[in-house]
């Protein structure tokens, strides 16, 4: 996957609902087949910020975002409305580390089914090449 963001900074307030500050991501790098990748760099201003590392609740929230941020670039490619996504349920979830400020994190979801408005996904968080933080995500997008 081509590590240059597409999308990134102001620009992603055009694929999320979500503004300061609760953006939680940073930069776009696109689709491949049913896989997107996003990305956020910590930094110590960020609301879910604690004692210089993200913390968990800003993990999950972040995969959430980059799982909007997919769905918001094909809305927007197909010249839509972008909708709103609430999250369902969190399986699975383990989180290995917490990134400390400055590190920028590397994001992969898998869409592992689509059925009507409900979307599961399987997300990937590493930061360089650990492994930070996966899970299954229930998301449910709101259309109209």
């Amino acid at each position: 996957m081509n590590r240059e963001a597409i999308i990134h900074g102001e620009g992603i307030l055009g694929l999320i609902p979500q503004r300061s500050p609760i953006v939680m991501v940073d930069s776009f790098f696109g689709i491949e087949e049913n896989c997107s990748y996003s990305g956020l760099t910590v930094t110590s201003d960020n609301i879910f910020c604690e004692a210089g590392k993200l913390q968990e609740p800003g993990i999950i929230e972040h995969i959430a975002q980059s799982a909007a941020a997919r769905i918001g670039f094909i809305y927007t490619r197909q010249g839509e409305k972008v909708p709103l996504g609430f999250i369902g349920s969190v399986d699975k979830l383990k989180i290995y580390d917490l990134p400390e400020v400055g590190m920028t994190l590397f994001t992969e979801i898998t869409v592992v089914q689509e059925v009507f408005d409900i979307t599961l996904v399987a997300a990937q968080v590493k930061a360089g090449e650990e492994l930070i933080a996966e899970c299954r995500m229930k998301i449910f997008i709101k259309k109209g």
